[in-house]
C-alpha cells in the first residue's frame, strides 16, 4: 500500500525533470561570454582587433598599436605620485610598432656581438646598458634591415602602450597587490632580472611593461608636464644631461611599477637593472 509521502515523491518527480531540461535549454541558448568580455574584468590582447603583430628579420616580436588619444600623467589626486607626473594631459599618439618583449640578450648580441648584462641568459633583458648603447644598437639593427624606422619609444608612446586604453594606476585597476601576476618587481638581495614574457600582458599584449628592467625612452629628461605637447613626439628641450627610464625593474617596489611613474639617468649608466623595448615607425 502506498503512502501519502510516497504519493507525493512520485508526483514530484516528473515535474523536477521537466523544470531540469526546460533550464538545461535556456543554458544551452545563452551565448557564452568569455571571461575577459565580462563587466570588470582585465580584457586581453586577444580582444582587442586592432592590435596586431609580425616578427621581424632578426626575429623580434613587434605589435602594431592603434593610434589614438589618451591622458598622460596621474589623472587624479586619489592616485599615488609624484609632481612630476603632473599636470594629467591629452596626448594624441600615432600608430607605431613597439616591442611584445624588452630586448633579450639572446637579441642583442646578434646584433652587438657582445653581453654586457650582469645577470646572463640569453632569454633575460638584456641588462646593464646605457641609453647610448641602446642607440647604437638601433643604428646596426637599421643598417641590417635596411631601414631607419625602429628606434626608441618616446615617452608618451611608452605610457600609452604601458595603460592600453586604461586610466587605473596599473592597466589592470588600482590595488597593486594583483602587481605580481604582471611584473616582476620587489626583489630583494641579488635575485636580478627574469626571462621575458613569463608574466601576464597587458590588454595590448605588451609583457613585462612593468618591472624586470626599467626602459630607456627618447626623452630627455623634464621636472613636469608644464607645457607638454598634445602628439606623442619626443618633448623638446629639457635636460638632456639625463635621459628618461619607465616601468620600473626586478628590485623596485610597487609604486614604482605604475603607468605613470617617471624615472631619468644619465645616458651612460650601465645599471643591472635597466634596458629597453623597441619602437617602430609603421
Amino acid at each position: 500500500m502506498s503512502t501519502p509521502k510516497s504519493n507525493m515523491t512520485m508526483l514530484l518527480v516528473p515535474v523536477v525533470l521537466v523544470v531540469g531540461f526546460a533550464l538545461m535549454l535556456m543554458w544551452l541558448a545563452t551565448p557564452m561570454v568569455p571571461v575577459a568580455d565580462q563587466p570588470g574584468s582585465v580584457p586581453t590582447a586577444a580582444t582587442d582587433k586592432r592590435v596586431t603583430g609580425e616578427i621581424t628579420a632578426q626575429g623580434m616580436a613587434m605589435l602594431l598599436l592603434p593610434g589614438g588619444r589618451f591622458v598622460m600623467g596621474r589623472a587624479s589626486d586619489d592616485q599615488p605620485g609624484g609632481a612630476d607626473e603632473l599636470p594629467a594631459h591629452a596626448v594624441n599618439v600615432a600608430p607605431f610598432y613597439i616591442g611584445k618583449y624588452e630586448v633579450t640578450q639572446a637579441q642583442w648580441v646578434a646584433v652587438m656581438d657582445f653581453n654586457p648584462s650582469r645577470y646572463k641568459d640569453p632569454r633575460r633583458p638584456v641588462d646593464q646598458v646605457t641609453w647610448l648603447q641602446a642607440q647604437e644598437f638601433i643604428q646596426k639593427l637599421n643598417k641590417l634591415e635596411k631601414t631607419t624606422k625602429y628606434r626608441l619609444p618616446t615617452e608618451a608612446e611608452w605610457e600609452y602602450a604601458a595603460r592600453a586604453g586604461t586610466t587605473s594606476t596599473y592597466f589592470f585597476g588600482d590595488n597593486p597587490r594583483d602587481l605580481s601576476r604582471y611584473a616582476w618587481f620587489g626583489a630583494e638581495n641579488d635575485v636580478g632580472t627574469a626571462p621575458v614574457g613569463k608574466k601576464q600582458p597587458n590588454p595590448w599584449g605588451l609583457h613585462d611593461i612593468y618591472g624586470n628592467v626599467w626602459e630607456w625612452v627618447e626623452d630627455c629628461a623634464h621636472p613636469d608636464y608644464q607645457g607638454a605637447p598634445t602628439d606623442a613626439r619626443p618633448r623638446p628641450g629639457g635636460d638632456c644631461a639625463l635621459r628618461v627610464v619607465r616601468g620600473g625593474g626586478w628590485n623596485s617596489p610597487a609604486d614604482y611599477a605604475r603607468s605613470a611613474v617617471r624615472g631619468n639617468s644619465v645616458p651612460d649608466l650601465n645599471d643591472s637593472g635597466t634596458g629597453f623595448r623597441l619602437a617602430r615607425w609603421p
